[in-house]
């Protein structure tokens, strides 16, 4: 039973490539997608690994207990238990866009909306928005009342026109990502401005159109070492997120599994669920406030900026 939620916002700095292995179509390294949408998304695994990872070296490896609890046992006794902490997969909330002004555009759907605001519900906290969602057409987009990509009330997303429609439920929408899911450091003052100004809601199969098509697609090579030409079929391709796009992963949350359960941080009473979210989010903000994600960390791929949002406890969940 989980007893505690928080949402954990993953921004993209520079790209990132979580790949799905390899591929027989077009792109040799393609990223992970779901399966009944084709929008992009990251494995809960990948995303659980990368904290504990990060967590061991940032303190917690001292507390080998506490990250026990938090994480659950090194493979080799896996059996054990489960660790207390418990990722969703992330899931898509905005997507980056080339626009004609304005530079580009954070887009997003109704569906992604939909979505968002039902995991944000289990966090405790709730999003009204009253945009009536038959307006958004795939020959039509919402925008922030005082939109900075309208030309002639149209905006233009890479080689597409959008009749551009202004609606202060998009102006609602912008500021809450603003505020609570846009990284919340003074470097970020620039970006939480422009998304009040840069955001448009287009139908869900414009936004599944572009979260496919309008990825970073890059070749790789290997080289001799000795000649240093292409080595025989070292070249490839393979897909990235392009930096700005946002996404989220419910963080949930139960008591801690183990027989000898650590203890709160004022020692009254067992470590509980409430309290390792706010370990996390601790963690999170002090001390990796940015992760690396995916593969190519060589060639600083995947670095994200992080921010946890989420009221204490939130509603129950059957695991």
């Amino acid at each position: 039973m989980f007893k505690a939620v928080k949402l954990l916002f993953l921004y993209t700095e520079t790209p990132l490539h979580v790949g799905s292995g390899s591929s027989l179509g077009v792109v040799d390294l393609p990223i992970q997608r779901e399966r009944h949408t084709n929008l992009p998304m990251i494995q809960s695994s990948g995303i659980k690994g990368k904290l504990r990872s990060a967590f061991e070296s940032n303190g917690l490896r001292e507390q080998p207990d506490l990250m026990k609890a938090i994480f659950g046992p090194k493979s080799d006794n896996a059996s054990e238990h489960a660790g207390a902490l418990s990722p969703g997969d992330g899931r898509i909330l905005l997507f980056p866009v080339r626009s004609l002004k304005g530079v580009f555009a954070w887009i997003t759907c109704p569906l992604a909306i939909s979505r968002f605001v039902r995991d944000l519900h289990l966090t405790g906290q709730q999003l009204t928005l009253s945009i009536d969602m038959s307006r958004v057409t795939d020959s039509n987009a919402l925008v922030p009342n005082n939109c900075q990509l309208s030309i002639d009330n149209a905006i233009v997303l890479e080689e597409f026109t959008f009749a551009a429609t202004k609606n202060p439920e998009v102006d609602k929408l912008a500021a809450w990502l603003a505020d609570n899911a846009l990284p919340s450091g003074d470097e970020y003052i620039f970006w939480r401005s422009r998304l009040k100004t840069n955001l448009a809601i287009l139908s869900d199969d414009a936004f599944k159109d572009f979260c496919q098509f309008s990825t970073d697609i890059v070749a790789r090579t290997k080289l001799d070492p000795v000649k240093k030409t292409v080595e025989t079929g070292a070249l490839w391709t393979e897909e990235n997120l392009p930096n700005d796009t946002l996404l989220y992963t419910p963080l949930f949350a139960c008591d801690p599994r183990t027989e000898n359960k650590p203890k709160k941080k004022n020692g009254n009473g067992d470590l509980d669920a409430n309290e390792i979210l706010d370990i996390v989010q601790e963690h999170l903000t002090n001390g990796h406030a940015r992760l690396q994600l995916g593969g190519n960390e060589t060639v600083g791929r995947g670095i994200v900026a992080t921010r946890v949002f989420g009221s204490q406890g939130g509603t129950q969940n059957e695991q």
